[in-house]
């Protein structure tokens, strides 16, 4: 009688990593920190809990139904996604890499919070298309929540920023 082989978190974690953002598809869920817990709870099934980047976001039911949808179809379980109400995300959970790949999709990634969060940390935020940081903020609003506009004064481009959270 053959076996079939039991799915780890490691594994679950390894899927998570091609579920991309639908609003930054260079970006996974892994990359942004959304995932708060992987639970493997039977041979055939697991529970994944996230937190979105805004309260608001509305990707929330996509960005839920293709992780269900991917870990399933990869891994051949049965998954359940749920949103973590007891974690609420930051900006500081955001891996390096993936501050690294925002700037280079042309986005300035959010800049670390230390402590309370300060208004003033999105005024300084260096261009990503020449990392000048003579820039300067628009607009606290972007094309979507979790944005906001600035213009390079050495370049001339109007970028987005991922906003800082804390």
């Amino acid at each position: 009688m053959m076996m079939s082989p039991v799915i780890s978190q490691e594994d679950i974690y390894r899927t998570l990593e091609q579920v991309m953002d639908p609003e930054i598809p260079v970006l996974s869920v892994i990359d942004l920190g959304m995932i708060t817990d992987v639970e493997v709870t039977g041979p055939n099934s697991a529970h994944i809990k996230m937190v979105p980047t805004f309260a608001a976001c509305p990707a929330i039911s996509y960005i839920k139904d293709n992780i269900r949808t991917v870990v399933e179809n990869a891994l051949g379980i049965a998954v359940t996604v749920e949103i973590d109400k007891q974690v609420h995300w930051e900006s500081n959970r955001m891996t390096a890499a993936a501050k690294e790949k925002l700037k280079n999709f042309g986005i300035a990634p959010p800049q670390t919070v230390e402590g309370e969060m300060q208004p003033e940390i999105m005024l300084n935020t260096p261009c990503p298309h020449c990392g000048s940081e003579h820039t300067y903020l628009r607009s606290p609003f972007g094309s979507t929540l979790c944005r906001a506009i600035h213009y390079c004064k050495s370049c001339g481009q109007v970028f987005e920023q991922f906003k800082p959270l804390e």
